[in-house]
């Protein structure tokens, strides 16, 4: 039987959790046929033994998550992102298989690689879903409006292109062994025309919002620029990364890399900390997959208060260093 096909996006030697939840959704829309993943890397970064021997682990690990053969596509110019390139490779190796559909994460590389797979086959494709069904034509459920509402919908196309929303659907754990197979891609120079060449480190560097265990994040409530540095200490002494909302980007107090929302970054920690945020629709969409949510804000009756696990109504210039110096006196009598 054809097999489907799932993009797998990876850092240091390990699958993003987003790449995880797209196999789910994958093999539970393959119901028994095989689950196919595409690994992209280059040989510039498998030079070393420990380098390639990660990427390798990496592969085999995906076994864990139900997939039965892993691909590993090797080319110099995978060194870095390049849209079009891993395209192409997809497109390729979907063709090969003859694969009934192709999955990956609604991240925004995802969400770019797919629409360009989509673009060169003439295919449509479907984004942000957390179900899809086989059948003719396929079925399928996904987030719109920010994830406010699910859409039920139908795809008609010879091969369904899917992308699963991050952070809406669990991973997944089972057993199957892996295989795994490496191949050289054949890209055409065009191909390469759009590639990113240089990272450029957030200021102040630290965790990432997109892999902070903890976020605290900051609304119109902190009322300043310089307002966030209680909001900046309480993030480090938890070990986390700051946030803010929209309205804070807009007024220059934060970059927009520190935006948490649909137009933002779209977290999954294990504690959100909202400190005079609102909460608007758009914001709730990019802290939905936070597991825990702390909302301080003076006004109780914001919606966020009603969306939070744990609510505390009052002035955050008071509360948050409060807790900050609570933190630091049970450090003290713990050491």
């Amino acid at each position: 039987m054809a097999p489907v096909v799932a993009l797998i996006e990876h850092a240091d030697g390990k699958a993003f959790d987003t790449s995880l939840q797209t196999l789910a959704v994958a093999r539970s829309f393959a119901a028994g046929q095989a689950v196919h993943a595409l690994v992209l890397s280059s040989p510039i970064r498998l030079d070393l033994e420990l380098g390639r021997n990660a990427v390798f682990a990496l592969a085999n690990d995906l076994g864990h998550y139900g997939v039965n053969v892993a691909h590993i596509a090797e080319h110099e110019a995978l060194d870095s992102f390049a849209p079009d390139a891993w395209a192409a490779i997809l497109g390729q190796l979907a063709d090969q298989l003859d694969a009934t559909a192709v999955f990956a994460a609604g991240t925004e590389r995802g969400n770019e690689v797919m629409a360009r797979v989509g673009a060169r086959a003439n295919l449509p494709l479907a984004t942000n879903c957390i179900a899809v069904s086989a059948g003719d034509p396929i079925t399928l459920t996904r987030q719109r409006w920010g994830g406010s509402l699910l859409e039920e919908a139908r795809l008609n196309s010879t091969r369904p292109l899917v992308t699963v929303a991050p952070h809406a659907v669990p991973i997944e754990t089972t057993e199957a062994e892996t295989k795994v197979e490496t191949f050289t891609p054949q890209l055409k120079e065009q191909e390469l025309v759009v590639r990113v060449i240089e990272h450029v480190a957030a200021a102040g560097g630290g965790v990432s919002l997109a892999e902070a265990r903890v976020v605290v994040s900051g609304g119109r409530g902190v009322g300043s620029k310089e307002g966030f540095a209680i909001i900046e200490e309480l993030a480090g002494l938890l070990g986390g990364a700051v946030g803010c909302s929209r309205v804070v980007t807009s007024a220059g107090w934060r970059p927009h890399t520190d935006q948490v929302g649909q137009t933002g970054t779209k977290i999954a920690p294990e504690l959100y900390i909202a400190c005079g945020i609102s909460g608007a629709t758009q914001h709730m969409a990019g802290c939905k997959g936070a597991k825990r949510i702390l909302a301080i804000n003076s006004d109780a009756e914001a919606p966020i208060m009603l969306n939070s696990d744990y609510a505390v109504v009052g002035d955050l210039k008071e509360i948050v260093p409060a807790i900050s110096k609570e933190i630091r006196a049970n450090r003290g009598h713990a050491g």
